[in-house]
């Protein structure tokens, strides 16, 4: 029987797997301060229960000795106990919306949430300064906090571009059907931290995270315009 203990601690690796993922056993025992074997037996269990799953990695470099780390994401199963008790009901709602008003509606509906998510979050990305990847960060750290499971990830170093990850969606069937949220959402980021995003992959589109890229050097670059102009 499984105490309450090893249960609450699968659901952290659970949760830094659909956070973080594809991320290793490693990785997960370093953030828990667990050892790497106690790790592995939380995710052969999760891997047994179908809610993880090993994923490729195709190496950016020449391969070392010895077998790669393995990699793990979340499986749908995983994100569906995670899912809103009221997505059905949001879902026939939109449905109905679509029947009874046309495409155009739903696109109203998608643009007038788009602006919503804008005024939730901008006092949280203002907030955080004019620094692009601390802007991005707040950003990651306030969806999270909305159930996104959401973090950073810095590309090139982070000097360039970063990228904003989303492990979970607490409306994926919805955006499974109408892809006018996802949409809506990128626009909305892009005008949060005042760059054009691009929108690499979607949960709803059959990945395994939500990925933003974000060009920090852009924001930088805009930033420091900006200190010049208020000199002169």
């Amino acid at each position: 029987m499984v105490s309450s203990e090893q249960q609450g601690t699968r659901e952290l690796v659970l949760d830094l797997v659909v956070e973080k993922g594809p991320v290793t056993a490693s990785v997960i025992a370093r953030i828990l301060g667990l050892t790497t074997a106690a790790v592995r037996r939380h995710i052969t269990t999760l891997e047994e229960s179908g809610e993880i799953a090993e994923h490729e990695i195709t190496p950016s470099g020449p391969r070392g000795r010895g077998r790669p780390a393995r990699h793990y994401v979340a499986t749908d199963v995983a994100h569906q106990r995670l899912h809103d008790s009221y997505a059905e009901i949001a879902s026939r709602a939109m449905s109905y919306l679509a029947q009874t008003a046309g495409e155009e509606a739903i696109d109203s509906f998608a643009a007038s949430r788009s602006r919503e998510i804008e005024r939730k979050y901008a006092p949280v990305v203002r907030a955080a300064g004019r620094d692009p990847r601390a802007r991005a960060m707040a950003l990651a750290d306030a969806l999270t906090q909305d159930g996104y499971a959401a973090s950073v990830r810095d590309i090139g170093g982070g000097n360039f571009a970063v990228q904003l990850c989303q492990g979970h969606c607490p409306i994926l069937s919805i955006a499974e059907e109408f892809p006018q949220l996802c949409e809506a959402e990128t626009l909305a980021i892009g005008r949060l931290l005042d760059v054009h995003v691009q929108r690499l992959a979607t949960l709803a589109g059959g990945e395994h995270v939500c990925t933003t890229h974000i060009p920090v050097a852009a924001l930088s670059k805009r930033t420091g315009m900006l200190k010049g102009s208020r000199r002169a």
